[in-house]
């Protein structure tokens, strides 16, 4: 059922507080003293800055404080004193994205995914996949080529 929670109540409608780096902790804080759980933090690589979204919940009513961190050297402070979950959260981000999460309370020291590419979507360019069939000699290393179709055909 649409618009309704796992137990069943209507859910309301979704609020978004923008936020400084600055004001995180302290906005953190007072969601956590207000008996908020957290739900969520995502990541989102957009065109010279980083979006951070932190969502909360209480009594099926979500709420969210959202940060920009710019795209170069993004660094914020962690959160895991106030919730120790996010310690998750806050490895996953450093680990793909690339943003320096000072203070955590368990640092898996970009250890926490294992990736072919180091920051994998620290930026907005999609890195390249390298595979068995590489472009020929001289060839752009990222050059869109349409496929090469090999045998019989009908």
């Amino acid at each position: 059922h649409v618009g309704l929670s796992a137990k069943g109540t209507q859910m309301s409608q979704e609020q978004i507080e923008l936020i400084t780096i600055d004001a995180l902790l302290e906005k953190v804080r007072t969601k956590k003293d207000q008996g908020c759980r957290l739900v969520q933090i995502s990541a989102t690589q957009l065109p010279g800055q980083i979006e951070l979204t932190y969502s909360f919940d209480l009594n099926s009513q979500l709420s969210n404080l959202r940060l920009s961190l710019p795209g170069a050297e993004p660094h914020l402070p962690s959160i895991s004193s106030i919730y120790l979950c996010s310690i998750l959260y806050e490895n996953e981000i450093h680990d793909l994205f690339g943003v320096q999460v000072a203070g955590m309370a368990v640092d898996f020291k970009g250890n926490f995914y294992k990736t072919a590419i180091k920051f994998p979507f620290a930026t907005a360019k999609l890195p390249c996949a390298s595979s068995a069939a590489t472009p020929a000699a001289g060839a752009a290393p990222c050059a869109t080529t349409p496929p090469v179709i090999t045998g019989a055909t009908k």
